[in-house]
């Protein structure tokens, strides 16, 4: 039995700040001295409290998950970017060192989800008293039961199957089961939940709701759940304790309808890739900093913020520069042509193709927008815009092991061209993105080549490579080889994503769920030392970290001792 679980956290529910950020729903309001009673029986604080439900909602994405402030993002446990924190008690390095366990892992996909599953039902329970319209409440109740189908995919994603309480609300000597559903009921249950609420919620919004759920966010969510569904980590496994860590067996039809799914978001002709004539791949760049836009589908909303300036830019540019890029991440970039910079190389009758002693130039437009580079431009502390310098020696922002950067990188994505930390420059209107279109578009095309119709695949793949600023080429397949067989687009997919969604938390779940993370997190990943001598750099690949990964256990996150202590029905995920 488990008791006093985290689905019995309720006070902070009731006595919470309710914390709406401008652009999305109200600005923040303090609430003391309330009960159930007293909250459901006034429309605003009914309000305020789904907008409690809201606050959590980008946690598992945000730059700042691990630890109060430390900076630490999923993407700084992968093969993404080095972490300058580098003490043994920091998450980066005991997920990369190989220190996690049951006793030292974060248990924030445990206690925030369940939290708020738990604020959802306390809401359905008092929604149909609350002195609300009758077209108020409903939307409200697709709002709180998107946002609980949102929180289990998040514990599905780090778990597997979970228990599902349903619409219980326990109290607080409650005896609670914590049996764990199978990954098919979890999966099942999310899906019922996006398809009921999708007629609940409205396409769109303006004004200060805009950032609500959307019926396209419900859609989204099924897309994403159904594509994991459909991988290889849970679609058909034999280590599958009575089915709660995944199918039993494979099925090939689950890949269709995952097709189906992402072109259902498709369907609703909402929703376009943001793109912008001024030059190659600027809408890329441009929509991350553009609060209100159609290629997002779901975001985290803020207020004006300069959040990751301040964490991602160089000192030179005020910031803390705590976010470093791997070489292994700029090398998944390929040029400007669309092809991989092994297979493109420049040469007299190639001049665009890629040059090592000239690495930066001629690559796809979205390197520059998602990773700062030697010689890489970016607005000063004058404001004006002037190069950054990262060679062996170079002041402020060069490469060494313990000051300026480590990789000979510094992060880039979704910063804005007109901002940097210091309060000189205005601050940005950027929200997180959590669901955007771009996703959905490489969604329908994994899931359609597996499926085995690769001609929906390249179409895909077209429209993401032209807003990206790739050029067309002569055959217009925006540097795709003609021809190419399920495992061939598989590969390009895979790549496809790792640039396009770099640092949205999509790569470290998409090596899981492909399981291909065996193979790739155990090699080293490098930084680029570049040592200037008069006009001249050279290039020096150095390894940086050669993380642990240890399969097939640590595909899924173990749960949290302290929540298994509390009960003799909750079974710890295997090998830990």
């Amino acid at each position: 039995m488990m008791k006093r679980i985290i689905f019995l956290i309720i006070g902070v529910a009731l006595l919470a700040t309710a914390a709406c950020k401008k652009g999305g729903v109200l600005d923040q309001v303090k609430i003391t001295d309330l009960n159930e009673e007293t909250t459901f029986a006034d429309s605003a604080r009914t309000l305020q409290f789904l907008t409690r439900i809201y606050t959590d909602i980008g946690f598992s994405a945000e730059p700042k998950r691990f630890g109060d402030g430390s900076s630490v993002g999923i993407y700084s446990i992968g093969d993404e970017v080095e972490s300058t924190l580098q003490s043994a008690s920091a998450y980066n390095i005991i997920f990369q060192s190989g220190a996690v366990s049951a006793l030292n892992i974060p248990d924030d996909a445990w206690v925030k989800t369940y939290a708020n599953i738990r604020r959802v039902n306390v809401l359905l329970k008092h929604l149909p008293t609350t002195p609300l319209s009758a077209k108020l409440r409903s939307r409200m109740e697709g709002e709180a039961r998107f946002l609980r189908a949102w929180y289990y995919f998040i514990l599905i994603k780090h778990y597997a199957g979970v228990p599902l309480i349903g619409d219980v609300v326990y109290g607080p000597t409650d005896e609670i089961s914590g049996k764990r559903n199978t990954y098919e009921q979890c999966v099942n249950y999310i899906e019922s939940e996006c398809n009921a609420v999708s007629s609940l919620l409205p396409p769109s919004y303006s004004g200060l709701e805009y950032g609500r759920v959307t019926r396209g966010a419900a859609l989204a969510l099924k897309s994403r759940l159904l594509l994991y569904a459909a991988s290889p980590l849970f679609n058909g496994r034999g280590d599958n304790m009575d089915g709660v860590l995944g199918y039993p067996t494979f099925d090939a039809t689950r890949w269709t309808k995952a097709a189906k799914a992402a072109k259902d978001v498709i369907d609703l002709n909402l929703y376009t890739l943001f793109d912008l004539p001024t030059q190659p791949g600027y809408g890329f760049q441009k929509v991350f900093v553009t609060r209100k836009n159609n290629e997002y589908i779901l975001a985290s909303m803020a207020g004006n913020n300069r959040t990751l300036e301040s964490m991602w830019d160089p000192p030179s540019r005020t910031g803390s520069g705590n976010s470093l890029p791997y070489q292994e991440l700029v090398d998944a970039f390929g040029t400007v042509n669309g092809k991989p910079i092994t297979e493109d190389v420049k040469s007299a009758s190639n001049p665009t193709g890629y040059d090592a002693a000239n690495p930066y130039v001629n690559r796809d437009p979205r390197l520059a927008y998602t990773v700062l580079f030697n010689e890489g431009l970016r607005l000063n502390v004058s404001r004006t815009v002037s190069q950054v310098f990262t060679y062996v020696g170079a002041a402020q922002d060069g490469f060494a092991p313990n000051a300026g950067t480590r990789t000979g990188y510094y992060l880039r994505k979704m910063c804005d061209e007109n901002t940097i930390a210091s309060t000189t420059s205005s601050a940005t209107e950027r929200c997180f993105p959590l669901i955007r279109y771009a996703e959905i578009l490489l969604n329908y095309a994994e899931a359609s080549n597996e499926a085995g119709d690769i001609t929906t695949a390249y179409e895909q793949l077209k429209a993401v490579r032209k807003r990206a600023g790739i050029v067309a080429g002569n055959d217009g397949n925006y540097g795709l080889a003609d021809g190419m067989s399920k495992e061939q687009m598989r590969v390009v997919i895979q790549n496809e994503r790792r640039v396009e969604l770099a640092i949205e938390e999509h790569r470290y779940w998409d090596v899981r769920r492909w399981k291909i993370a065996e193979n790739i997190s155990n090699k080293p990943l490098h930084g680029m030392k570049i040592t200037k001598t008069g006009s001249t750099y050279t290039y020096e690949l150095v390894t940086v970290r050669t993380p642990v990964f240890t399969a097939p256990k640590w595909y899924l996150w173990p749960i949290p001792q302290g929540e298994v202590n509390k009960s003799l029905d909750l079974q710890q995920n295997p090998g830990w």
